[in-house]
């Protein structure tokens, strides 16, 4: 099966992430998926997860924390600005913590934690998340295109939602069980009703933004997963532990991208013993992958002349991904 089949023949899959080893193309694949899918009349969001993203560099436009920007009609691209959100996310705790408790200003003590939180890295990741859960949740685009960080931090941030569930149950439960409590002194005050639990209410509303996020990542009727790799040894050794790994946090795999394939025919002319060698070496790698990943293997995507970069460009991977003239 052919990549443009797997998104002809799966119409519900919506949500589209291209995963692999930073420098292999994940990017650049993401981009011209997008430009592939709003060609087609589908209005595409592509957005980056990646603090060190580069899709401003591949559209030629300075997207970073500006939102979903319009790169041509149809397709919109963001990179989530970390730090802004983190911003944010002080400025809410802080409003959060005046109106619950109705005191007039921050306590120095919580302020100096909220400021001390932001410093550390999970507070990044955090934001992030957040972000993406906000992107997702919001409905505005028929597809969402993912551009994830390098493997290690890719599984990561595919667990935490787990871990980020696991918690608030844990939390939630411990609220609502002090809640009953409060219910019982209510009725032994004979008091009709306790307070509206505002702290609960809040855990419920992170809970269900953190399920239906995760529910996305790893539903096979909406979310389909590629992998990204080149015809080299290590980067092969590696996608298949990675690929494993993936499994177990059930997000569906739907095959793989061969990315840098040097055109064999050059073989055939007269090209420097450097190239041949090259040339002969991916021709040992790409037999492995064969044996090794087979028939889900949807493209293989050649080595360019030059970066890609600007839509002429990302045009001419999209043909090589999809086949066709890239419409």
């Amino acid at each position: 099966m052919s990549l443009a089949e797997v998104f002809e023949k799966n119409p519900d899959r919506r949500y589209i992430m291209f995963g692999g080893k930073g420098g292999l193309g994940k990017t650049t694949f993401s981009a011209a998926t997008a430009y592939w899918l709003a060609k087609k009349g589908y209005r595409v969001l592509v957005f980056s997860v990646d603090p060190q993203a580069s899709l401003s560099d591949i559209f030629q436009r300075d997207i970073f924390g500006k939102g979903p920007v319009e790169i041509m009609p149809n397709l919109y691209a963001q990179e989530i600005d970390a730090d802004k959100r983190i911003k944010e996310y002080q400025d809410e705790i802080r409003r959060k913590i005046l109106d619950m408790y109705g005191l007039p200003e921050v306590p120095q003590e919580i302020e100096n934690y909220i400021q001390a939180a932001a410093a550390e890295p999970a507070m990044e990741e955090s934001a992030i998340f957040d972000e993406v859960v906000d992107i997702v949740v919001g409905g505005q685009y028929d597809y969402y295109i993912y551009d994830l960080v390098p493997l290690g931090h890719a599984l990561y941030y595919l667990s935490m939602a787990s871990v980020y569930d696991q918690w608030i149950d844990k939390i939630t439960a411990l609220r609502e069980e002090m809640a009953e409590y409060e219910k019982v002194a209510a009725v032994m005050r004979r008091e009709k009703e306790t307070e509206e639990d505002k702290i609960l209410k809040e855990l419920l509303y992170i809970k269900n933004r953190i399920n239906t996020s995760s529910g996305i990542l790893t539903d096979k009727q909406k979310t389909a997963f590629f992998f990204v790799l080149v015809p080299e040894e290590m980067i092969i050794l590696d996608t298949q532990k990675a690929a494993g790994l993936f499994a177990k946090f059930n997000v569906p795999l739907s095959g793989y991208i061969v990315n840098r394939v040097i055109p064999v025919e050059l073989a055939q002319q007269n090209i420097p013993a450097y190239l041949r060698n090259r040339i002969e070496m991916q021709r040992q790698y790409l037999d492995k992958i064969n044996r090794t990943f087979g028939g889900e293997v949807l493209a293989w995507v050649p080595e360019f002349e030059r970066d890609i970069t600007g839509l002429p460009m990302i045009e001419k991977v999209a043909n090589a991904m999809f086949g066709g003239n890239g419409a």
